[in-house]
């Protein structure tokens, strides 16, 4: 476990983010970041971007559109809009290669028969 440094500038033993495989572009939050929270990314000190919830992702490095999200060592998407190391990403900056789209509403006629 690395140390981390918080924003007031005492340092947490705290673990924030999990690598899972060597070749992931993203890391696992599993701890709540806030913004301006230090990270330690592989080595480097990387100020977070953004809020971010547990079991969420985190760039590893700086993502552009077109780039393919790794986690667990396989492509999981594509960045739709770029993203810094330490920023959070999700589906409001990437996209599913696998799904057309995924909602996480209901659509007024999801499960009921059609006519």
């Amino acid at each position: 476990m690395v140390p981390t440094e918080k924003p007031d500038g005492k340092s947490s033993s705290v673990a924030q983010t999990l690598l899972l495989h060597p070749d992931d572009t993203v890391l696992v939050c599993i701890s709540a970041i806030a913004p301006g929270d230090i990270l330690m990314i592989d080595q480097v000190a990387v100020s977070a971007t953004d809020a971010i919830q547990v079991g969420h992702k985190i760039a590893r490095q700086a993502l552009k559109p077109g780039d393919t999200v790794l986690k667990y060592g396989a492509p999981i998407g594509s960045i739709t809009h770029a993203v810094p190391p330490g920023g959070h990403v999700h589906m409001h900056n990437m996209k599913s290669d696998y799904i057309a789209s995924h909602s996480r509403d209901r659509s007024p006629n999801q499960g009921k028969p059609q006519p």
